[in-house]
């Protein structure tokens, strides 16, 4: 039996601490804040988001990075395993659009009381308050722990489960990272992701709170198209957010390193430029007195009607049997290609996740030991993995902390 460390009590180290005990190792979990799952208890809005029940081909198209690395961890640890854990741990779940699951109750802190039962009934030792400041080796073997208080614990095998750099208030402050380096890993140069983005244009903020439904958001760098999808977003006093920016940030966080980014929204996205332009004749005719500036009211939510008049260019106070045959199709290109630029994403505060890492190619797949330190593992955030929103993030720190747990010797 194997005397076992995790650092890190969020999702990757309570299931790795958990699958571990459950495989006869004697395990210590430490975590630095006064209770485990920090940032899980503030995920999906509080109601925690704890995987995706689409089939596992969907899961890994949505992986943004190094997807193929995670093979063997979703072998160990699929999405139904997940939910079965979960709901014999008597927390039951529901499933909702877009095939996120939640917990019924709609509580992230019943995900983590569901945990923390588990780990309790198969005898982990949990230690809050406890911040791990540098981990042991000899001989290039994982050995033991350095804790702040200056205490030192021994161990056969460390798992390290930190966390990224995203929401520091819940303890994701990159210690992880400053540990693998130690060590000698490379992290990989990392970023907020799943994050708003600023954008130039002021007009953004006059909308800000509104928010966008069924509309397709698209990103180009020059002509070359970098995301593109359908559904949700928002306007911001700053740009925009909401779940397709979200989804769009981590594909395109390092382009912006570079240089700023072109967005278009398609306002109408059921309609082509044709029928949009059918449309807006059987309006104008409708009224043929009517100024332009109260004629795009059915058209679009009353802000945003007044933000595209201005937009267009077109005179407010002309009458809109006046508009001409070109001005009607600058009004319909504006409509399907509202022009954005993203200037930046926010900060690792307003971040879901943090994309960059330990390098994956230094870390077994099969089992997620370091091929630098015998007995040293890692999970979780901590590693240069990510995916989209949607429940997925969740999925890749269980199923790692799960490989882990079942790998340890």
């Amino acid at each position: 039996m194997s005397k076992v460390i995790v650092i890190g009590g969020g999702a990757a180290g309570m299931m790795a601490a958990l699958k571990a005990a459950e495989n006869g190792h004697d395990v210590t979990l430490l975590e630095k804040n006064e209770k485990l799952g920090k940032k899980l208890f503030i995920t999906g809005k509080g109601r925690c988001n704890v995987t995706n029940a689409s089939d596992m081909e969907t899961i890994m198209s949505q992986i943004v990075t190094n997807p193929r690395f995670l093979y063997s961890a979703f072998s160990d640890c699929s999405n139904t395993d997940v939910m079965e854990l979960i709901e014999n741990g008597g927390c039951p779940l529901k499933i909702e659009r877009g095939q996120r699951v939640f917990p019924e109750s709609d509580k992230s802190s019943d995900i983590i009381s569901c945990f923390s039962r588990l780990l309790k009934k198969a005898g982990v030792e949990i230690i809050l308050n406890k911040e791990v400041t540098h981990i042991i080796t000899e001989e290039g073997r994982a050995a033991g722990v350095s804790l702040s208080d200056g205490k030192k614990i021994s161990a056969d095998a460390i798992v390290l489960a930190t966390g990224g750099l995203s929401y520091a208030s819940t303890g994701s402050t990159g210690d992880g990272h400053r540990m693998a380096r130690e060590l000698g890993h490379t992290v990989t140069p990392c970023f907020p992701a799943l994050v708003p983005v600023n954008t130039k244009e002021d007009w953004c903020r006059t909308l800000q709170g509104l928010s966008l439904k069924n509309v397709t958001f698209t990103v180009k760098d020059g002509k070359k198209k970098l995301y593109e999808d359908f559904g949700e977003m928002l306007f911001t006093h700053f740009g925009i957010s909401g779940p397709l920016v979200l989804s769009a940030s981590s594909k395109i966080v390092k382009k912006l390193d570079k240089n700023p980014l072109s967005a278009f929204i398609d306002l109408k996205p059921a309609l082509t430029e044709e029928q949009l332009d059918a449309r807006l004749l059987r309006d104008f005719s409708q009224e043929k007195n009517k100024q332009f500036k109260n004629a795009l009211n059915g058209l679009f939510p009353a802000r945003l009607a007044e933000q595209i008049v201005i937009l267009s260019g077109i005179n407010p106070d002309k009458e809109v049997n006046a508009i001409t045959k070109e001005e009607r199709a600058h009004l319909v290109s504006l409509t399907k290609n509202l022009p954005l630029t993203i200037l930046s994403v926010r900060s690792y505060n307003e971040a879901i996740i943090t994309q960059g890492g330990v390098k994956v190619q230094e870390v077994q797949p099969k089992t997620m030991e370091s091929k630098l330190v015998q007995g040293l593992y890692f999970a979780g955030e901590l590693l240069d993995i990510d995916a989209l929103t949607g429940g997925y993030n969740l999925q890749l720190a269980w199923s790692t902390g799960s490989l882990v747990g079942d790998s340890i010797v």
